[in-house]
């Protein structure tokens, strides 16, 4: 599907009596409350002693946001205190449409109230800080366009988050840069912590986004949004003392060779927005702000979802031959899914010409081809191959159009080196120029996406996560992947595409699985991903009922809405996905004891359904006949999961 034409209308945001009340009480030092269309949330911008900036956010009138800083700080210009409002725009109302291949929901609408606040400091220079709030969030960025200062030198932010010291967040943690293996993080590859009080500090970096809050009633999930290449990617300092958790920066190593860490231009400085999911569970858990606040589709659209064979998941770098590969073909094309990837030391161990001749065998069975690259130059210790071929641009689109040629259909790229400035545009260049030669994407080790799958259509999937594979290196990963699992659709997965790469049935070589089957077979439609990469192998596959494999042929490649059922962050998590006209239901177990939820289906009226769940045993699958159009009630075992299908 294509991304629709971005479209602004302007108009009164707010209702009449409030914007005169507002006329009454506006000051220098503060402006009127901006108010969600449902008049449910509100932001107050103030200018309070010493000229520092704060905004606050409350809903139905309780505090969410409490006192929080805003502003940065350039070279040559303090725009964080001594600060003076200068001018308050009026309120207006934004409204846009567009469309995802690749999400939750495949056509989305969005509205919000917009108002734009200009701060002065002493030496009469100016910065605009814009806010939206829609009735699912708030949402800020800052503008410098500063005549005076022609060279825009980021220095650092000041913007805060301030949660009551009662609340709670469900975070993970930022990895040290230069650390892990061959020197590969930071890869936001952390496991979470869960329910921890607000200022617990970060063990290691910081916190990354999404970071997801609970305080009081109301669910707050932090993220940011519109990244261009222009600026640097953050994340939340490690520190948050009573609560307060301020901006952060990538490391000094997070670069491109010789590329800059930090925004900086000669133009316009913008900054991407700051973004605040807020609401219930279920609000956050069906947002789509991460996307929402995205720049639109840049280049000609092209996603093309849809599932894929992989063999490293499970057979590592030695099943990466010709043989293998050609096995994993016919794989996929049993399957019906419609591509395979062939990974690491390809152009070794297989070479292009014989890539060719698989991805022209592949066409023969409907199955496209997908090859691994290494991104890297020298801020890692990887090895892998091929490298060095994507560093500059000129290499890069001969070997893009070498692809092409070959019938290649899309690449993974893997082992970046983090958010600096640089590799973030390091990124977008690799994505603008694959979208030349008709190419999909799919980065790993690799920094969160944060929107770019509405803006570069052609980006399928981004790891980001701890995903599968983490638990086939140890039995420690394996047993907490039960958890995690049941946290990344509240956060990872919550408005971005993730390449957990899920779902075995069999056994997993010198690993006892934590999973039972249902929990496996959840897991292909509780996470999204563009291209989903199943982890499984034939013989694995070979182990399961007609009625599983039937259901993993036929799974739909992409979805046209979601609706969050129930859950909790960590615990469990049911949600409802639609395709055409038949809705797939979904639900995780990640506690230890059995579980029953009640779930109540009638949005999808009175129709008859399937439910597959587990059997007596971890492995074994039973299947029954269920209806919508009443409450049902399904008992998850351990571990366990469900999928139940409505036609």
């Amino acid at each position: 599907m294509t991304n629709m034409i971005h479209h602004h209308i302007a108009r009164p945001a707010l209702p009449l009596s409030v914007l005169a009340m507002a006329a009454l009480v506006a000051s220098h030092a503060c402006a009127a409350p901006l108010a969600s269309p449902d008049g449910h949330l509100a932001v107050d911008v103030k200018v309070g002693p010493g000229g520092m900036p704060t905004y606050t956010v409350a809903r139905d009138g309780k505090p969410v946001i409490l006192p929080s800083a805003l502003g940065l700080r350039l070279q040559g210009a303090d725009f964080s205190r001594g600060l003076k409002l200068a001018a308050t725009s009026d309120a207006v109302r934004v409204a846009d449409s567009y469309d995802m291949a690749v999400g939750k929901r495949r056509h989305i609408q969005y509205t919000a109230s917009e108002q734009t606040y200009t701060l002065e400091n002493a030496r009469k220079q100016r910065i605009a800080v814009t806010f939206r709030v829609s009735d699912g969030g708030v949402a800020f960025r800052y503008t410098v366009a500063e005549p005076s200062l022609p060279n825009k030198k980021f220095i650092d932010e000041a913007t805060s988050f301030a949660f009551a010291k009662s609340a709670q967040g469900w975070l993970q943690p930022m990895s040290v840069a230069q650390t892990g293996w061959a020197n590969t993080n930071p890869s936001y590859e952390e496991l979470y912590k869960m329910g921890v009080p607000v200022g617990t500090p970060s063990p290691l970096a910081g916190w990354a986004f999404p970071a997801l809050f609970k305080t009081g009633d109301t669910w707050v999930a932090l993220t940011e949004a519109g990244m261009d290449g222009t600026f640097h990617a953050s994340r939340l300092q490690a520190q948050s003392p009573n609560g307060v958790y301020r901006i952060g920066g990538p490391a000094k190593p997070e670069v491109f060779t010789d590329g800059a860490l930090l925004a900086q231009t000669t133009g316009t400085l913008t900054s991407p927005w700051r973004v605040m999911a807020i609401g219930s569970l279920a609000q956050v858990a069906d947002s789509t702000l991460g996307t929402d606040l995205a720049a639109p589709a840049v280049g000609a659209p092209m996603g093309q979802p849809g599932h894929a064979s992989w063999s490293w998941a499970i057979l590592k770098d030695d099943a990466t031959v010709y043989d293998v590969q050609k096995k994993f073909i016919d794989y996929a094309a049993d399957m019906r899914w419609d591509y395979t990837l062939i990974d690491a030391d390809w152009d070794r161990k297989i070479g292009y010409d014989k890539v060719r001749e698989l991805a022209q065998y592949g066409a023969s069975k409907k199955v496209g081809v997908l090859v691994w690259y290494n991104s890297s130059g020298p801020w890692n210790k990887t090895e892998y191959s091929p490298k060095g071929k994507l560093l500059e641009r000129d290499a890069r689109r001969a070997e893009f159009a070498k692809l092409r040629d070959m019938g290649v259909k899309g690449v993974k790229v893997d082992f970046f080196a983090g958010d600096g400035k640089s590799m973030i545009a390091y990124y977008i260049d690799i994505l603008k120029d694959a979208a030349e030669y008709g190419l999909l994407v799919n980065f790993h080790g690799a920094t969160l996406p944060r929107g770019w799958a509405r803006t570069y259509p052609n980006l399928m999937t981004m790891e980001s996560i701890r995903g599968f594979e983490f638990a086939t290196f140890e039995q420690a990963n394996q047993d907490a992947v039960v958890k995690h699992a049941a946290m990344l659709p509240f956060a990872r997965n919550l408005f971005d595409p993730m390449d957990f790469t899920p779902v075995v049935f069999g056994d997993i070589p010198n690993i006892k699985r934590a999973t039972r089957n249902g929990f496996e077979l959840a897991e292909s439609v509780l996470f999204l991903s563009g291209i989903q990469h199943f982890a499984e192998i034939p013989e694995g596959m070979a182990t399961v009922p007609p009625y599983v494999k039937a259901f993993m042929q036929e799974l739909p490649r992409s979805w046209d809405d979601s609706k969050f059922i129930d859950g909790f962050p960590g615990q469990y998590a049911v949600i409802a996905r639609k395709a055409g006209d038949s809705w797939y239901v979904a639900g995780i177990n990640a506690e230890d004891g059995a579980k029953t939820v009640t779930l109540d289906l009638s949005f999808i009226g009175a129709r008859e359904g399937s439910l597959m769940t587990d059997g007596d045993g971890p492995r074994s699958f039973t299947q029954q006949a269920i209806q919508a159009g009443k409450p049902i009630q399904v008992t998850l075992q351990p571990h366990g999961g469900f999928v139940a299908v409505f036609k």
